[in-house]
């Protein structure tokens, strides 16, 4: 390589799959919080319980999907999934700060400080994936 030649290796097979699955691990955390919290009593509450079991379907099938995927497909498949944890979590800081639907969260609840760094990796993770793929693409 020339002293004025740019290295552009794409990279491996082997990251996007790390990353693939990381970001699935991530997405079905998520939804196992919100399906154990809907189970602990969220789901007697309006709104919210059926938004927690509709996170957990979601996040279920967003993590199917990033693993199945073609290869020209995933950066749209990891965008929808990323949108989906960014969500989760703005819908947890607006019901811990100014309340979501009449329902008001504070930080000591149940897996409040777990959801907040699991959703949070999950958008660093799938972000990292969404880069790492397009730079993939042929």
């Amino acid at each position: 390589m020339g002293a004025g030649t740019l290295d552009r290796r794409r990279p491996s097979g082997a990251v996007i799959w790390l990353l693939r699955l990381l970001g699935a691990v991530l997405l079905l955390a998520i939804s196992a919080i919100h399906l154990y919290l809907w189970s602990e009593g969220y789901d007697g509450i309006d709104v919210i319980g059926p938004a927690f079991l509709m996170q957990t379907i979601l996040g279920i099938g967003g993590a199917g999907l990033l693993l199945i995927t073609p290869m020209r497909w995933l950066p749209w498949v990891a965008a929808l999934d990323l949108a989906f944890a960014a969500g989760s979590l703005a819908a947890l800081l607006i019901s811990t700060t100014v309340g979501l639907f009449g329902f008001v969260e504070t930080t000591t609840a149940t897996l409040w400080w777990e959801t907040l760094w699991v959703e949070t990796a999950a958008i660093v993770v799938l972000g990292a994936l969404i880069a790492v793929s397009r730079s993939r693409r042929p």
